[in-house]
Parts: C-alpha cells; sequence; structure tokens
C-alpha cells in the first residue's frame, strides 16, 4: 500500500502530520507493506492549486482516499485498514 502526504517546506502542521504517518507505518509494518512518500505542493502548480489551502492532506493510492488536515494517527490507522 502506497501513501501520499501533500505539503510543502516550513509547514508545521506537515511536519506532525509527517511524524503521525511515519508512527503508523510502523506499527502496520506486520500487516503487509505500507510506504509514504512526501510530494511538496509548491513544486507543481495543479497540486498547489489543489491543495494549496488544505495541506497536510494523506492520499492513499489504491483506494483513492483522503485525509484532510486536522488527522490524527488513530485517523491514519483506520485509514489503512480500509
Amino acid at each position: 500500500m502506497k501513501l501520499i502526504l501533500y505539503g510543502t517546506s516550513a509547514c508545521h502542521l506537515c511536519e506532525m502530520a509527517e511524524q503521525y504517518v511515519q508512527s503508523a507505518i510502523q506499527q502496520h509494518q506486520s500487516q503487509g507493506k505500507v510506504t509514504y512518500e512526501k510530494v511538496d505542493i509548491a513544486l507543481d502548480d495543479d497540486l498547489l492549486e489543489k491543495y494549496g489551502l488544505t495541506i497536510p492532506v494523506l492520499h492513499r493510492l489504491d483506494n483513492q482516499t483522503q485525509l484532510g488536515w486536522p488527522f490524527t494517527d488513530v485517523d491514519i490507522h483506520s485509514m489503512i485498514k480500509q
């Protein structure tokens, strides 16, 4: 399973979200491989327009679900289990 974390540099909420994602991934490794990629929306005009006011956003690729901020580690666990 692959997750995408949309954010940008110098975003303290994005840093918090990344910590939540890393923690959730570590806890779910025994259930299968879960990876994530950080995507800086400032590098892509389309992503900046789409997510500029809502980052951080966590996106699960295989079923297209998304979590917009604010979310917690509990929310991420639920997303992974879906």
